[in-house]
């Protein structure tokens, strides 16, 4: 099945979150290009362990986010870069990034610039704490925010000391709250013909997943065991 055939999808995202995004849409059949820097890639590339055989190394985190895409290396901190992103930002249909807030924008990938040039262009945006507000520059990985909103502190036995999840729950809900709303802007876009911003951040949802726990805490009052 390939919906999403015709749709093109620039990612210039990183680590998980986003990735996993972009490589869903290729699961439907949109064309993801991944956008990486020239000298090292995205950095789950260098992170163990590793597909061996070959002459390159991968790191297996990369490779279970990044199917169905096609890599291009490109240096956004130089005008040619930034120029050749543009470009092709002006034919994209989704542009997916993850970097700190701010950074797109001296990049020359931020929506207000590519939407402008493109206004059918569905712009995702993913952070850690969000774009704006008192936590908007903070920089957010899974285990910070399973921290910060307090799922550390309810996972374990009675007694014991807060726990991290072996895994990346929050990356990659992230990534299906990214990808549900691309999903649903292209929807959108398919009755008015405009584009739009997302923004999706780990600190959102986080707080969703804590949706029953924190009911409970306003009915009674108690923090959650």
């Amino acid at each position: 099945m390939t919906p999403l055939k015709g749709i093109r999808v620039l990612d210039f995202s990183k680590v998980l979150a986003g990735p996993l995004c972009g490589q869903w849409l290729g699961d439907l059949g949109a064309d993801v290009v991944k956008i990486e820097p020239p000298d090292s890639g995205d950095d789950t590339r260098g992170w163990p362990p590793f597909r061996t055989g070959g002459e390159a190394r991968v790191g297996a985190v990369f490779l279970s986010a990044n199917r169905n895409k096609r890599s291009l290396a490109l240096d956004l901190k130089t005008p040619e870069g930034q120029a050749a992103a543009q470009r092709m930002a002006r034919e994209a249909d989704v542009v997916i990034e993850s970097y700190a807030t701010g950074v797109a924008e001296r990049l020359g990938i931020g929506a207000e610039a590519l939407c402008a040039a493109n206004p059918r262009l569905i712009h995702c945006s993913i952070s850690g704490f969000g774009r704006s507000g008192p936590l908007a520059q903070g920089l957010g990985y899974d285990v910070i925010l399973q921290a910060f909103s307090g799922i550390m502190a309810m996972t374990g036995e009675r007694g014991g000391g807060p726990i991290r999840s072996p895994f990346s729950p929050i990356d990659q809900s992230t990534g299906m709250n990214a990808f549900s709303g691309i999903l649903a802007a292209l929807l959108e876009r398919g009755r008015t013909g405009r584009g739009c911003r997302l923004e999706v951040s780990l600190f959102e949802t986080a707080a969703a997943l804590l949706g029953y726990s924190l009911q409970i805490y306003w009915e009674k009052g108690t923090l959650p065991e």
